[in-house]
C-alpha cells in the first residue's frame, strides 16, 4: 500500500505510532548521518556542559513540537499534495529529534518532563492551522520555521567555538528549517497577520524558558 492509498483510519493510527515515537521511542530517520558526530568532543566547563545540555533540551522540545504541529498540519490538510508535503518535512524534522537527543545524553543532561504536554498544545495549534485553509496552514509553517532560524541563531551564538559536535547539529537545523520555509512558502502560504506572529513568539518564548528549566 502505498502512501496515497491510506484512508482516514490508517492515517490516525501511523499519527498514534508517529506520537509514541516522539515521545517515548525512536523515530523514524531519514538516513542522514549526524552532523559533527566525527569530530572529538571538547573539555567543557561544568556550567557550560549544563548551559549546553540545557540549550539543547530545549532545541529537543522544539522538535517534539514541531511534531506535534505538522501531524496537525497534515491531519486537517484539505489538499492531498500539501498533506504529503507536510509528512515529508516531519520526517525530515525526525532526524533533528533524534540528533538532540544524542547530544543530550552526551552532555549528561535529560529531555523535558514536560513534553507530553507541548506535544499536545501543538497538535491542538497545527489542527487549528489547518482548519483555517492550506494557505494559512502553510503561512503557520512559514512564519513558525523563520522564528525556529533565529532561535537557533541566538544558541549557535552561545556555544563555544570550539564545540563542533553542537554546533554543526544547530547550523544544519538552521538550514533545514530555512528550506522548510521556502517549500511551504513555494507552495502558496499566506504571510500570517502581525497578531499572530506575536501571539507565536509569545508561546514560543513560554515554551523555551519552561524546557530551560524543567
Amino acid at each position: 500500500m502505498t502512501q496515497r492509498d491510506y484512508n482516514a483510519f490508517d492515517r490516525a493510527l501511523i499519527g498514534v505510532d508517529q506520537t509514541l515515537r516522539t515521545l517515548f521511542g525512536r523515530p523514524a530517520l531519514t538516513g542522514r548521518a549526524r552532523p559533527g558526530k566525527g569530530h572529538d568532543d571538547v573539555e567543557l566547563t561544568d556550567h557550560e556542559q549544563r548551559h549546553i545540555g540545557r540549550l539543547m533540551r530545549v532545541n529537543h522540545t522544539g522538535e517534539v513540537c514541531a511534531q506535534a504541529l505538522y501531524q496537525g498540519q497534515a491531519l486537517t490538510a484539505r489538499n492531498r499534495d500539501v498533506r504529503e508535503g507536510l509528512e515529508r518535512s516531519a520526517r525530515e524534522e525526525n532526524d533533528h529529534l533524534a540528533w538532540c537527543e544524542e547530544r543530550i545524553d552526551e552532555l549528561g543532561g535529560r529531555k523535558s518532563v514536560l513534553n507530553p504536554l507541548w506535544f499536545a498544545g501543538s497538535f491542538a495549534m497545527g489542527s487549528l492551522a489547518g482548519f483555517a485553509g492550506d494557505r494559512w496552514s502553510l503561512g503557520f509553517v512559514v512564519e513558525t520555521e523563520r522564528q525556529v532560524e533565529d532561535h537557533l541563531e541566538s544558541h549557535i551564538a552561545q556555544v563555544p567555538a570550539d564545540d563542533y559536535r553542537t554546533r554543526a547539529i544547530l547550523e544544519q537545523m538552521k538550514l533545514d528549517e530555512a528550506h522548510h520555509a521556502a517549500v511551504a512558502t513555494a507552495a502558496g502560504g499566506a504571510e500570517l497577520p502581525g497578531p499572530i506572529k506575536l501571539a507565536m513568539r509569545t508561546v514560543s518564548k513560554v515554551m523555551t524558558r519552561g524546557a530551560y528549566w524543567v
